[in-house]
């Protein structure tokens, strides 16, 4: 009896229990092997989302540099332009001094030429002795220096 109660286990509940088992077995093979796939995937975005960070991190830096050159070019730029407008208000200057000097120098000339006519006229006019024609020169340079 007891062969025989092996004997039908054997064939109708061994078969089955070891099919179950090789099945779960398979079943449990499959989800390692997804989950192994899996983590896989995983560290590959992992190290993908790396890459991107670092590359943004680079193109930020660059962009940073980039706005940093920028500006310190425009403010080169600003400075050479604020020193040529110096530069070019100064020569304005220099040219306006210039001007009213040669101004005041024709003024001046004009004057004195106006005087010394005034003076020749005056000596003609008197006869004078030479003591009177200093004194009289005297008083027109005087004269002369008072209007100027």
């Amino acid at each position: 009896m007891f062969i025989i109660l092996l004997l039908l286990l054997r064939k109708f509940a061994w078969g089955p229990i070891v099919n179950m088992m090789k099945e779960r077995e398979e079943h449990i093979a499959k989800e390692i092997d997804t989950a192994e796939k899996s983590r896989q995937d995983a560290e590959k975005y992992l190290e993908e989302q790396r890459k991107e960070v670092e590359r943004a991190r680079d193109e930020a830096q660059s962009i940073i540099e980039t706005a940093r050159k920028t500006s310190e070019k425009q403010g080169e730029d600003i400075v050479a332009q604020a020193r040529s407008e110096a530069e070019r208000l100064k020569e304005n200057a220099l040219a306006d001094i210039s001007r009213e000097k040669e101004q005041a120098v024709a003024e001046l000339r004009e004057q004195v030429g106006t005087l010394s006519v005034m003076i020749a006229t005056k000596i003609i006019e008197k006869e004078l002795d030479e003591k009177e024609q200093e004194k009289l020169i005297q008083e027109y340079i005087q004269e002369a220096g008072e209007r100027l």
